[in-house]
């Protein structure tokens, strides 16, 4: 096996920033330019300054799509329409991974996708997060599928839930969101978020109107 494939096997599954790197390549004389060779020749893929994942000529596991958001501009979880498919709410294939975070909104087009961010406050942020183990090596912070609806509502601009009616189109149509799992949902810990959450009036009539289908 080549150096720079036995030097990596050991980071199979993880996203290899630059302090990695240099970590990884300290017996080189020059590492900054051992990872631009590296990337010349397809071993590492760069996805934002100082930030890689494995390459296509590197033959080893690359990380997912998840774990990749979570780590690429932090702190942050995944939500809204990407953790909803996860859960299996929502029927529609996603091309773009929707992140939250306390950090200023922002977009990162990448090789391996676009990874969005929306910001939003503390404590707001902090409820309703999961850690789901992908693989045996990577576990992605995720928000619950009560959160991600919330945030789904709070983060989309012009959405404002005024009426039962209101919000019944846009789960049941819009989203296109089964029945079933809507009454499902954890309604005492989507309650307890109210105080602190961003359009308190849409999430007040979302919990009253799924609580009575």
């Amino acid at each position: 096996m080549p150096i720079d494939q036995m030097s990596f096997k050991k980071y199979a599954e993880e996203p290899l920033t630059r302090q990695l790197m240099l970590d990884i390549l300290k017996d080189f004389k020059r590492p900054n330019d051992k990872i631009n060779e590296m990337v010349k020749k397809g071993l590492l893929t760069t996805l934002k300054k100082g930030f890689y994942i494995p390459g296509p000529n590197l033959d080893i596991t690359k990380p997912m799509s998840f774990l990749i958001a979570n780590h690429l501009y932090g702190p942050s979880y995944v939500s809204m329409e990407s953790a909803l498919a996860f859960w299996g709410l929502i029927p529609e294939k996603v091309y773009e991974t929707s992140c939250v975070t306390i950090k200023r909104t922002k977009l990162f087009r990448t090789p391996v996708g676009r990874f969005r961010y929306y910001h939003t406050h503390l404590p707001y942020y902090s409820y309703g997060l999961k850690s789901v183990k992908l693989t045996d090596r990577q576990v992605t912070l995720i928000a619950s599928p009560e959160k991600a609806l919330c945030d789904k509502i709070i983060m989309t601009p012009g959405i404002f839930l005024r009426s039962s009616v209101q919000v019944k189109e846009f789960l049941l149509e819009d989203l296109r969101i089964e029945k079933d799992s809507l009454i499902k949902m954890d309604f005492k810990s989507m309650h307890s978020w109210l105080t602190h959450a961003p359009k308190k009036t849409s999430l007040d009539m979302l919990l009253k109107t799924i609580e009575r289908l």
